[in-house]
Formats: structure tokens, C-alpha cells, sequence
């Protein structure tokens, strides 16, 4: 994976991430006014077995709104599930489709190899993520990672602490942060981190979120609206990371490139190609040396 490959990798997902029960149609609406990035509508986890048929058929109606600049995605149950089947003939069948669709369970390639056959069209290729929640998948991850319509990689602590017999603490999700962290930047793919689970502990949150973005990930799921001003804070640059990238990228262009300082500490080839990435973020497109 080149250095602009791994820059530009789907700029136009943000950090921001929520979701929606299928049962609750009453909340679509708020879903999209929440704030978030990426709102998906969920027929896994928090959707009860004989609740199945009724998420997916008034999950329709989730697609139906206009998701202005917020992206309108779906989880859907594993594929070595029953319901995972039903949801990707229902997925088929949809008339506005997600622009986003979150595998659980992820363990190899095949799966996201298996979901693209089956949905993919030569009008339709929606941004595929493997959800990464078990300790198979941390195991398999460069493997997975492999998928060429794989978009990226989310976090789910909870199912992989089930598994390990751990709680959800940054301790305890150390490897498995890092893993995917690195994993998914040698690919050049997206790193969303699980959400954070004390809906009143904002500061805790915070502080999460901050770590997770300085080992490489790119956002956070939120178990609640309030939780997404917070997420998204953290990952916007901040005016001191930009006025730094301005600098560093202005005494590249003045050193032609070559290791230089920049208020009193060393810069090269990897601060100037990060401080490009970070103002190409936020639209800032300096001109790379001739």
C-alpha cells in the first residue's frame, strides 16, 4: 500500500458512527439529525429472535429518508446464520439500498467475498466493513483484510470480551486495538473503534476516544446521540494540529523535501507526508514537491 494510497482511503466516511435498533422505526428520523457520520440501522444484536422478520422488513423505511451528508448504512446478522441469509435477500430486494453494510462476525475474506457476490451490481457497490468481535478474526485479520471491496474494519469489544472471558477495559482490548490499528493501516482501510458503554461517563468516553485515535484508529461507535458531538471533536483535527501540518508542509516545500526543523525539532519524509495527509483532510491540498 503506497503513501497516497493510504491517504485517500474513503475520505468521505467521518469518525462518527451510531445505530438504530430495526424495531424502532420512531427513532429513523432522529438517526439522521443525531449528528453522526454514518447512522446505521441495526437487525443483529439489539433486534430479539422473533423480532427478526419485522426489523428487516421496517428497515425499508430507514433508506426511504434522504440522509443529507449523514451515510445510511445497515448491520445484518452473520452469514452462518439463518437471518444473515434472509437479510441479504431482503438487502437484494430493497428499493433504495444502504450506502453502507456492516458484516458481524467477520473471520475471513470469504465472508466479505460471499457479500459482494451476492449484492454487488454494476449500479450498486455499497462500502463494505468487517465487524472484527471475535479472537478468530484478530488471528485472521491480515487475511480478511485481503477483501478488495472491503472498506474497513469496526471494533466490537464486547463480543470479543465475551470470548476472552475479559471485560471491555483499554487494558483488556490493548491487542486487540492495536491489531487492528496496525493491521488496517498496512491496508490502507479504515479503523472504527467499538463504542465506548457508560452512557454518563462523558470524560471516560473522552479520554478513550483520544486513545484510540493515537494508535491509528479513525472513529468511534456511540451508544448514544450524546456521545457524538464528543467522538467527533476528538477526531477533528484540532486548530494547533493544523497550524503544525501548515508548518511542517511549508518548510518541506521550502527545503525541497529534505530533513529540516520546524520549531526546533527534526522533520522529514514521514512528519511532511503526514502533515499533507492531515491538511488534505480537511481540504487543504498543498502541492507535492516537483
Amino acid at each position: 500500500m503506497t503513501e497516497a494510497m493510504a491517504t485517500t482511503a474513503h475520505p468521505h466516511i467521518g469518525p462518527a458512527w451510531t445505530m438504530t435498533p430495526g424495531t424502532r422505526p420512531d427513532r429513523y428520523a432522529s438517526a439522521l439529525t443525531s449528528g453522526a457520520n454514518v447512522a446505521l440501522v441495526d437487525l443483529e444484536d439489539s433486534v430479539a429472535a422473533d423480532a427478526k422478520d419485522t426489523a428487516r422488513r421496517g428497515a425499508r423505511a430507514f433508506f426511504a429518508q434522504d440522509g443529507g451528508l449523514c451515510i445510511l448504512g445497515i448491520r445484518i446478522n452473520a452469514l452462518a446464520t439463518r437471518d444473515g441469509i434472509k437479510d441479504l435477500a431482503a438487502l437484494a430486494a430493497y428499493p433504495r439500498k444502504p450506502d453502507l453494510i456492516l458484516l458481524p462476525k467477520t473471520e475471513s475474506a470469504r465472508d466479505i467475498h460471499l457479500l459482494s457476490a451476492v449484492l454487488d451490481t454494476p449500479a450498486y457497490t455499497p462500502d463494505l466493513f468487517a465487524l472484527i468481535e471475535t479472537p478468530r478474526a484478530i488471528d485472521h485479520l491480515p487475511e480478511i483484510l485481503t477483501a478488495p471491496r472491503l472498506s474497513g474494519v469496526v471494533f466490537g469489544s464486547a463480543d470479543y470480551s465475551l470470548e476472552l472471558g475479559t471485560g471491555t477495559g483499554w487494558e483488556a482490548m490493548r491487542h486487540a486495538r492495536h491489531t487492528i490499528a496496525n493491521c488496517c493501516a498496512a491496508a490502507g482501510l479504515m479503523a472504527i473503534d467499538t463504542p465506548f458503554f457508560d452512557l454518563h461517563d462523558l470524560d471516560g468516553l473522552i479520554a478513550e476516544a483520544r486513545r484510540a485515535k493515537e494508535i491509528g484508529f479513525h472513529g468511534k461507535g456511540a451508544i448514544h446521540p450524546r456521545h457524538l458531538p464528543h467522538i467527533t471533536e476528538v477526531f477533528r483535527p484540532t486548530d494547533e494540529e493544523i497550524a503544525e501540518a501548515r508548518a511542517v508542509v511549508a518548510a518541506a516545500e521550502q527545503s525541497g523535501d529534505h530533513i529540516t526543523s520546524v520549531d526546533g525539532r527534526m522533520r522529514g519524509t514521514p512528519f511532511f507526508a503526514r502533515a499533507r495527509r492531515l491538511l488534505a483532510s480537511i481540504g487543504e491540498r498543498p502541492e507535492q514537491p516537483k
